[in-house]
């Protein structure tokens, strides 16, 4: 792994540290990403029952606790935040659920259990990954044969397309305003960039829908589906102009969130 990488990993991990508390229980099992359809109504996961899983960036462990809630026999699961892997355990612990975690990146396969699982997920968090490719494989390893892969993310456009409102100007006055899609950022170019959440800087890359199919079948994985959709629920209801990053009026244009099922051959 290169410095740069190791320098980013190093500093999402302090900031996930200092944000555990702020994200608990956020965007966990049934939902998967943000203003598509739920679990509940997609259906990706199979029957759990007696099933062995194990979640790469499990956080606060809100979705390892709907795993056991739906018959999974054994929990594991990883995260890069120790402090997020001591409020997963703590909450599992107390809704009488065992657990095995480890306090690792999504990139570092030491210690877990190879050609073991029957399902391995990540409910938005391999977007935190900074080997995507290495990643992928190392969830292939985790699964046995014909084992299901499931993970969700922001949506690739969603960091390359905003809505502005332009006024339209009519002799010396403003007549009208016009709602746009534009392309605020550069789809084709995987960049690394930086922001910041409650004064805490994180840094992700961005990456084509391609790059994330090409993984998967580098890695000897079918896609059995690939979700871009927006719920019905946010799609029947009124919402005002606004290009706040996850608003609800981006969602009746285009998708926010992208989830991938695949399968191991």
């Amino acid at each position: 792994m290169q410095t740069f990488e190791k320098d980013i990993l190093s500093q999402n991990e302090k900031s996930w540290n200092a944000l555990a508390e702020d994200f608990f229980g956020v965007t966990a099992l049934p939902i998967l990403g943000c203003s598509i359809p739920t679990e509940d109504e997609l259906k990706l996961f199979p029957d759990l029952s007696g099933k062995s899983v194990f979640e790469m960036g499990c956080g606060s462990g809100h979705s390892l606790k709907w795993c056991a809630e739906h018959g999974a026999k054994e929990l594991f699961g990883l995260d890069i935040s120790e402090q997020q892997l001591l409020t997963a355990k703590k909450l599992l612990n107390e809704s009488g659920y065992s657990c095995t975690l480890f306090h690792q990146p999504m990139e570092d396969n030491t210690n877990i259990p190879q050609n073991y699982f029957d399902v391995v997920y990540s409910v938005y968090a391999i977007g935190w990954s900074t080997d995507i490719e290495k990643t992928i494989k190392n969830a292939a390893s985790y699964l046995k044969s014909d084992g299901i892969y499931i993970f969700s993310w922001d949506h690739p456009l969603l960091h390359c397309v905003d809505l502005e409102s332009v006024a339209i100007s009519g002799g010396n006055r403003t007549v009208a305003t016009e709602d746009r899609i534009v392309f605020s950022g550069n789809y084709l170019e995987e960049d690394y960039y930086t922001f910041e959440k409650i004064g805490n800087p994180l840094t992700l890359q961005n990456r084509k829908v391609s790059t994330y199919i090409n993984a998967l079948a580098d890695a000897g994985f079918a896609v059995e589906r690939v979700v871009e959709e927006t719920s019905e629920k946010v799609l029947a209801k009124s919402s005002e102009f606004s290009s706040g990053y996850y608003a609800d009026f981006k969602a009746k244009h285009f998708p926010l969130s992208i989830v991938f099922k695949a399968r191991k051959l």
